[in-house]
């Protein structure tokens, strides 16, 4: 017992280390982790030091992960999970621990699958032949599976702790988050809109979440992720999450104008989203959405060139189609001086607010002496 008390001395140390209430140098903060998880390893039949053991570990591997070692720290948080899943079921706290263990596991597994500003690389998944490499989205499925897993777990905990709901809605968001870098953009605004409507309940019945900034935070990044996704939903999708009343109204306009650019004519979004067409008409005219351009010319290497300003931009537009804005700047090019002639092959790219993958283009064209023209997205 003794030696037990004396493990539990050394990892209440080093949470007042990992706080910062408690300040080491890096090399000793790094040794008293190692001599912490050592001195746990033996007490396997102890619930408690278990799941020390798994949280210590989980500790390890994040430090990995912040100083580059991906691969470290996803060996680590392996046998981190392995046990913290032995402890779960001793404790609420102990399941806490493992849920948070899961959902670290899935951002660092899909970590590639996300560019720098933490947006989904290939928002449309293989579409059009492009995607993430096999390896990729088989980390990717795993790493959706592992934040499932952790919903599940949160979802099993005792609601009426608002610690728990929020945990829950914290693991929703980021189930929407693995859902969306591997393609399926339907699935992950559903559970967003879960998740916001679970932190929006918590705001409601929890005095102390009001003054929360995690609270607000969270709601943030929710309504930014919301509004990107919408843009490679198709027409059918969003009718489909309409019907299911997970289409939030603030986003009806941007819905309408996601549907009007893929080309849908008026009365069939007013039908499809169930607005009326004086409705569907005033939002159109009321919100803008953002054209980007890219032309470019393929050279004797094969490589394709960008061209510069005016077939490189940008322009605001409402109430138009990607093939109608698509078609005044290829009417503009044919007859330009940069046109490279009927002999060489080049390329439109047209998307909506950012350039991306190509397969996320809302208008893509090639045009060459043995690519006749392409059927435009």
């Amino acid at each position: 017992m003794v030696q037990r008390d004396a493990v539990l001395r050394l990892d209440d140390q080093w949470a007042r280390v990992r706080s910062g209430a408690e300040h080491t140098e890096p090399g000793e903060r790094e040794r008293l982790l190692d001599e912490l998880i050592g001195a746990l390893r033996p007490f396997t039949d102890d619930p408690q030091c278990t799941a020390l053991l798994g949280l210590r570990l989980a500790d390890r591997a994040a430090a990995r992960f912040a100083a580059g070692d991906r691969a470290g720290a996803l060996a680590t948080i392996e046998e981190a999970l392995r046990s913290s899943e032995r402890a779960a079921g001793h404790s609420p706290e102990f399941a806490r621990w493992y849920a948070r263990g899961l959902i670290n596991h899935g951002v660092w597994l899909s970590w590639p699958l996300s560019d720098g500003a933490r947006l989904p690389r290939h928002p449309l998944g293989p579409a059009a032949g492009e995607g993430p490499s096999a390896m990729e989205r088989a980390a990717g499925e795993r790493a959706r599976d592992l934040t499932r897993t952790a919903v599940e777990v949160w979802a099993g905990l005792d609601q009426r702790d608002p610690v728990n709901r929020r945990g829950l809605a914290q693991a929703k968001v980021f189930l929407g988050d693995r859902l969306a870098e591997l393609g399926f953009a339907e699935e992950a605004v559903a559970w967003a809109v879960a998740a916001e409507s679970d932190f929006r309940q918590l705001l409601l019945g929890d005095p102390a979440a009001q003054e929360s900034a995690e609270a607000e935070e969270a709601l943030d990044h929710i309504g930014r992720q919301l509004e990107l996704r919408l843009r490679f939903l198709t027409f059918g999708s969003l009718v489909s999450l309409r019907t299911q009343g997970l289409l939030p109204e603030r986003l009806l306009p941007r819905a309408v104008v996601a549907a009007r650019i893929q080309g849908v004519a008026e009365p069939a979004i007013a039908t499809g989203l169930g607005l009326d067409a004086e409705q569907v008409r005033t939002m159109l005219e009321v919100t803008p959405w953002l054209a980007v351009w890219r032309f470019e010319v393929r050279g004797p290497d094969g490589l394709w060139n960008v061209l510069e300003h005016p077939w490189h931009s940008t322009t605001e537009v409402r109430n138009r189609t990607a093939k109608d804005v698509a078609g005044e700047l290829l009417r503009g090019f044919v007859g330009s001086a940069d046109h490279p002639g009927d002999a060489a092959h080049w390329r439109i790219l047209l998307w909506w607010q950012e350039e991306g993958d190509p397969a996320g283009a809302r208008y893509r064209l090639t045009v060459g002496p043995d690519a006749p023209l392409a059927t435009p997205s």
